[in-house]
């Protein structure tokens, strides 16, 4: 008679909140996780909460005492919707990383959980792909992703004849293009602070940037458009894992007029080429926008989005995004204020809406 062979049970999940202690375990993990991302990294949970006044509650998942997912939450408090879970706030894309879908749906639950506990209207993640649990889901937005080659040559030649043309045609407009840190940093705010009012967006204090510039000063970059000493258009990326993300970007009265965008977003893969860089994601867009068609000329591939959502109260997916109705008549009031005013309350409004 044979003995019957006992199978160990898997070791349980211990899900917790990650301290600041466990920052470079938390890094560690970023950095070698597919999934992961510059948005994933651990700094942001000090950067958000002394910069935008947002409570972090930056998960871990365990299991034998090793991290085997992690999910970063930061709580938004506005006074126009509510408290907002969220990962990850003003940023393209954050959402859990785990070793497997389990680890991933236990996190997700905790999250969940987690916005009944504090209170919060609802909760929202913005991830690369689809999750296993049963929520409710905005596929609006689009990530839009090139593919790098280390010789930049390589790539300016897999463009269509039409794009490498509209590049050279651009450039001839005698643009030049600047790469720097903090010493761009005023003129990037300036040009950005009028893009972004005339856009009907309020815009983060300068002080934000320079603290991110600060705390990632080998993997932050402005890229600054001149034409001789004018500034015409801005741009502000990250990198981690490979990857080179576009963040933020704005432009002056005459970026359109000299097609600025062709010699920036150019001089943005070049550099990223350099860099060793294998992908540069050119941030997210709305589906079947504008901005998806001029990405898309950069062979750049449209990637499906998920935000998803739950609300507490078992009420409907929030809609707050410029395409909502109810948010017109306030867009265009911000576009019609002056400078100085978006100036002083921008940063109020900005740090409200996630």
């Amino acid at each position: 008679m044979h003995a019957k062979i006992r199978i160990p049970s898997r070791t349980p999940l211990q899900i917790e909140v990650c301290e600041p202690t466990a920052a470079g375990e938390w890094n560690a993990y970023v950095a070698q996780h597919p999934d992961a991302s510059f948005y994933h990294r651990f700094e942001w949970h000090s950067l958000n909460c002394e910069q935008l006044g947002n409570e972090p509650h930056f998960l871990v998942a365990r299991r034998d005492g090793c991290i085997a997912g992690i999910l970063p939450l930061s709580l938004v408090a506005s006074p126009w919707f509510g408290r907002i879970l969220c990962s990850m706030p003003y940023v393209n894309y954050g959402g859990p990383c785990a070793d497997d879908a389990e680890t991933e749906d236990a996190l997700t639950r905790r999250a969940v959980e987690l916005t009944g506990e504090l209170g919060a209207r609802h909760l929202e993640l913005r991830t690369l792909r689809r999750s296993g649990v049963e929520l409710p889901v905005s596929m609006r937005k689009v990530s839009l992703t090139l593919a790098l080659d280390r010789d930049p040559e390589v790539l300016f030649k897999g463009f269509s004849s039409k794009h490498r043309t509209n590049i050279r045609r651009a450039e001839k407009n005698g643009l030049t293009v600047r790469i720097g840190g903090l010493e761009l940093l005023d003129t990037f705010y300036a040009v950005m602070e009028r893009s972004w009012q005339q856009l009907g967006t309020p815009l983060y204090r300068k002080d934000y940037f320079r603290a991110i510039l600060e705390t990632f000063p080998a993997d932050t970059r402005i890229f600054l458009c001149e034409k001789g000493t004018e500034p015409i258009a801005v741009a502000f990326n990250g990198y981690g894992n490979g990857v080179a993300e576009g963040m933020w970007a704005g432009g002056g009265p005459r970026s359109r007029e000299l097609s600025a965008n062709y010699v920036l977003y150019w001089e943005m893969m070049r550099d990223a080429c350099l860099r060793g860089c294998t992908r540069y994601h050119l941030g997210r867009s709305t589906a079947d926008s504008g901005a998806e068609e001029f990405k898309k000329k950069w062979n750049a591939e449209s990637e499906q989005l998920y935000w998803y959502y739950h609300r507490p109260d078992g009420g409907p997916m929030p809609e707050l995004n410029v395409a909502n109705p109810k948010f017109k008549l306030a867009i265009a009031a911000w576009q019609r204020l002056p400078l100085w005013l978006t100036r002083r309350a921008g940063p109020m409004f900005a740090r409200s809406i996630p």
